[in-house]
């Protein structure tokens, strides 16, 4: 029985690749203007971008349990095995919406198969894990099977970002004010990356063209096998800079295979517009 599989959009995946790798999407949800709005279906990232560009402050919420209940409840009716992938509980609440979704629908359909998994990702670093846990359920593999692939991508994913302007940093309580202030000042570009899906900073870098060497550096230093994995660029509305990075890294590593998306609205809100993130296997790829 082929397994679905559920992730939210905080994965950063377009509705191309939603519809080409047959995920089911749930949204978080933006705030703006006083309106709310479903994060890739009802707002466009560009959207929230020229809204902070012009001053304004979108906020976001967790996807509901109810939105949950409406989402699992289709595919324990047709009794289909399904694997949600979740945002980082880390950054988001939504991971556990899921579980108290979980636990109401099992209580009507206890022989139902979920599985749900805490990503620990964001961005297209999740985004790369839910296309590998899609194409294992494209291929037939059974959701034990499906599962073992999609943990192995979670446990040896990396991310690393850079922002454009610390300010919008700030604003979400991941540098303070006076760092915030003093690093625009003398143009520093900070390095972040994950650990046990938190958002940590890494190096303190004073010009763009360093900050790109720097993360094909570290890319080169973590990365094993490169030239056989799919990699990823997420952009805070800056195309031209995500190309010009994915550039260097195909003549650098040979690399071809190489998927450039926007940052979605929920992850955007917060990390602004000019973020660059990059994405690859810290491992062996399998």
């Amino acid at each position: 029985m082929t397994v679905q599989i559920i992730a939210d959009s905080a994965s950063d995946l377009s509705s191309e690749d939603y519809q080409h790798y047959q995920v089911e999407r749930v949204s978080l949800t933006v705030h703006l203007d006083d309106q709310d709005y479903e994060d890739g279906k009802t707002i466009s990232a560009k959207t929230i971008y020229d809204a902070m560009r012009d001053g304004k402050i979108p906020k976001t919420s967790q996807v509901t349990p109810e939105a949950f209940m409406s989402t699992f409840t289709k595919y324990a009716k047709e009794n289909t095995p399904c694997l949600y992938l979740a945002f980082s509980s880390e950054l988001s609440g939504t991971y556990q919406s899921a579980k108290i979704a979980e636990e109401e629908i099992k209580a009507t359909y206890p022989d139902w198969k979920l599985t749900i998994i805490d990503t620990k990702c964001a961005s297209l670093g999740f985004g790369l894990v839910v296309m590998r846990a899609a194409e294992a359920a494209q291929n037939g593999l059974e959701l034990n099977e499906v599962t073992t692939i999609a943990q192995y991508h979670v446990d040896h994913m990396e991310h690393i970002f850079t922002v454009d302007d610390l300010e919008y940093l700030y604003r979400g309580g991941r540098v303070s004010k006076s760092a915030a202030f003093v690093g625009t000042l003398l143009k520093i570009k900070p390095l972040l990356h994950m650990e046990g899906g938190k958002l940590i900073p890494l190096e303190k870098i004073r010009g763009s063209k360093k900050v790109w060497k720097r993360m094909l550096d570290i890319m080169e230093e973590r990365g094993e096998d490169l030239i056989n994995q799919r990699i990823a660029i997420s952009h805070g509305d800056a195309y031209d800079t995500a190309k010009q990075l994915a550039d260097m890294i195909e003549e650098r590593f040979g690399i071809k295979d190489i998927h450039i998306n926007m940052v979605g609205s929920s992850i955007g809100a917060h990390s602004g517009p000019g973020t660059i993130a990059l994405f690859f296997l810290n491992d062996t790829y399998k």
